[in-house]
């Protein structure tokens, strides 16, 4: 067949098993309204095959062509098949699949006709096949292989926020993307998902904790190099469908066995309980770095990702509204200072450096590295001065004399009326015809008292002033010592913003935290939500208090202040994983003091546990003139915010990288 021949097809009726994202093919040499393209696969009883939407269909019909709807086609065309697009992975493996060629569906040459037949109408003759998923459990997913396609179901308890990625080095073009935990009942772990945005705004943008979530066509990631490999989850596909409370009726897989365990599981829960773990937005520490640098380079190009010191200010600057990228550097752990969250500015104002103690001398100091300068734009500063360790002083003094006001005031309990889907709304979507319960039968279980924390060498002064201990907080190198009044640049990205902590989540303000942590709209909305709370004034899902690091450049004339925050969350300690990091001995320290903090905290002894405990220093000691590579999670929240967080420490002789300035 050319392209002068037309052949006039018979009318055929098919039903939609799988639906791809959107995808935009425009480009700035071609002339079209609307340069659009899905791809569906449809089947009838000979087999299935792939469908295309081209370019003015596609606003037209896309949204009302969902999983399971019947089309009759009438003049349509058929193509040769695009070899390259990807497959999805069909829930009848026996079913033929037609890969050749493609059924194709345009306004014009020919115009097709295109009629959505009403489920009710549609006749057992036809001989139609069902729409048939592949779910799986989470205890099911331990045994499964890297790039294995699969649907799951889960209860959110922990949702990150929207950020970009760029689709290639250099793009104008960005992957939206989020994290998010799902449990479902049949594992202690949760499910990790990786979710990319696929042309489901109002799904995408409404995920949060304590809705069901419903995703297919996922994508099983794991390394397939350790025998328990530490990565494990889930990544969206090309077709991949997600849905939400509120999406769920009507939808084919309500039917599905392992759906409605999840449902009759769901039902025995106490949504008490079930809120205490849940999370949202903040730093999100995933996936970890892998265990060796050599294991880091194989997925990354080594020339574009390492970088020098003195080029990270640059690489900050070019960073466009919430990108995210990962970056490594090579230098030498300096220093090592502890910030408490205990001093959030008490007028309700957004704190310059979240938690830190604001003591007189330090908001009339403008020269030390505490300035408003200095925290939100990382401006170049020749060196950091004396006053800089007096006012250490004066926050360790504050420290010891403030109360903690998060940690130490028990606030009672004042039960709300909060407006939000009942549990027996949410489950009346799935139609569940099973006779079960409807009360929550377990009770809130009793809260043991915690351990103490382990307090064994902190007062061993001598032992800390020797290993370089300059106050309780903190920590500094005799390098450090020599070098930090000739530097020629000094960066400091160790800001940890309101919006970089994981916050508890709050039904009543639950439209707020939604729109803080998706993109702002690029155009003015008005606010759906009434709240007078910002978002600071959230409760912090994390440890009391983070790590600034400097990392000294191998040259000993650049600087640049880092964060680590000790992501931790007691109430579900599967939620962000200290094993994550457990062969990084300074990093594992530092978080493991956090969760002697989060015991303490609630036994109202914070402060008689040293934030910097002596195995901190240790380990910060071990490293002392080594030349290490860290690896960076850099972010820029908003024009004037950027987040540069700590997430790897490698050791350079684990590697064989050139050394770099």
């Amino acid at each position: 067949m050319n392209w002068r021949s037309r052949i006039h097809f018979s009318p055929l009726l098919v039903r939609i098993l799988h639906k791809a994202r959107l995808r935009y093919y425009g480009k700035p040499d071609k002339k079209l309204d609307i340069p659009y393209q899905a791809y569906f696969e449809v089947a009838d009883s000979s087999g299935m095959m792939s469908m295309v939407l081209w370019n003015s269909l596609c606003p037209e019909w896309y949204n009302s062509m969902k999983i399971g709807t019947v089309l009759l086609l009438e003049q349509y065309g058929i193509k040769t098949s695009y070899p390259f697009k990807t497959q999805p992975t069909p829930g009848d493996s026996q079913m033929k699949r037609f890969t050749t060629i493609e059924i194709s569906l345009n306004v014009r040459d020919p115009p097709t006709k295109v009629n959505i037949i009403p489920e009710k109408m549609v006749k057992p003759e036809w001989r139609l096949p069902e729409v048939r998923y592949r779910f799986v459990t989470r205890s099911e997913l331990d045994n499964l292989p890297n790039n294995h396609s699969c649907d799951i179901i889960g209860l959110v308890i922990f949702v990150g926020r929207v950020e970009r990625t760029r689709k290639r080095e250099y793009s104008e073009d960005f992957w939206i993307h989020r994290w998010a935990h799902v449990v479902d009942g049949t594992s202690d772990q949760p499910f990790i998902l990786e979710l990319f945005a696929t042309s489901q705004p109002d799904v995408f943008e409404h995920i949060h904790p304590m809705t069901y979530l419903v995703c297919t066509q996922m994508r099983v990631v794991r390394d397939i190099t350790e025998n328990t490999p530490r990565t494990l989850y889930l990544t969206t596909s090309n077709e991949s469908q997600m849905f939400i409370t509120g999406w769920h009726k009507g939808q084919p897989y309500t039917r599905d066995a392992k759906v409605k365990n999840f449902i009759q599981w769901i039902k025995t829960q106490s949504e008490a309980d079930q809120m205490k773990k849940t999370v949202i937005g903040g730093y999100c520490p995933f996936p970890p770095a892998p265990n060796s640098f050599l294991k880091y380079c194989k997925n990354n190009k080594v020339e574009s990702v390492l970088k020098a010191i003195s080029e990270m200010e640059r690489e900050i600057e070019d960073l466009h509204y919430r990108e995210h990228k990962r970056f490594a550097v090579q230098g030498i752990i300096s220093a090592i200072r502890y910030v408490s969250y205990a001093a959030e500015d008490a007028s309700g104002m957004e704190p310059i450096q979240e938690g830190r103690v604001q003591s007189p001398s330090q908001t009339t100091v403008k020269t030390t590295g505490l300035s408003k300068d200095c925290v939100t734009k990382g401006k170049k500063r020749s060196h950091r001065n004396k006053e800089a360790n007096s006012v250490l002083n004066l926050q360790c003094a504050s420290l010891e004399q403030q109360q903690h006001p998060r940690m130490l005031t028990r606030k009672s309990r004042i039960k709300r009326k909060i407006e939000h889907r009942t549990e027996a709304e949410n489950l009346h979507e799935f139609q569940q015809e099973d006779s079960v319960p409807e009360q929550n039968i377990l009770t809130e279980p009793d809260t043991s008292q915690p351990n103490r924390a382990d307090k064994e060498g902190v007062s061993d002064a001598p032992e800390i002033e020797e290993m370089g201990r300059t106050s309780h907080d903190s920590w500094q190198s005799d390098l450090w010592t020599m070098v930090k009044d000739n530097l020629i640049d000094h960066l400091h990205y160790c800001t940890v913003f309101p919006e970089s902590i994981p916050r508890k989540f709050d039904y009543m303000h639950k439209e707020f935290l939604i729109q803080q942590y998706n993109l702002h709209p690029a155009v003015y909305k008005p606010k759906e939500y009434r709240t007078n709370k910002e978002i600071h004034e959230f409760k912090s899902a994390s440890g009391p208090g983070h790590y600034e690091v400097t990392i000294l450049g191998i040259n000993h004339d650049v600087a640049i202040d880092v964060a680590f925050p000790p992501i931790f969350c007691p109430e579900d300690p599967h939620l962000f994983r200290i094993e994550d990091i457990q062969n990084d001995t300074l990093l594992s320290c530092m978080s493991c003091i956090s969760v002697c903090q989060q015991d303490t905290a609630s036994n109202e002894k914070l402060y008689d546990t040293f934030p910097l405990s002596n195995e901190i220093v240790k380990a910060a000691v071990d490293l002392d003139r080594q030349h290490v590579i860290c690896i960076l999670d850099i972010c820029r929240l908003e024009e004037d915010k950027v987040e540069v967080f700590l997430n790897k420490i490698y050791k350079i002789m684990e590697t064989a990288v050139v050394n770099l300035a």
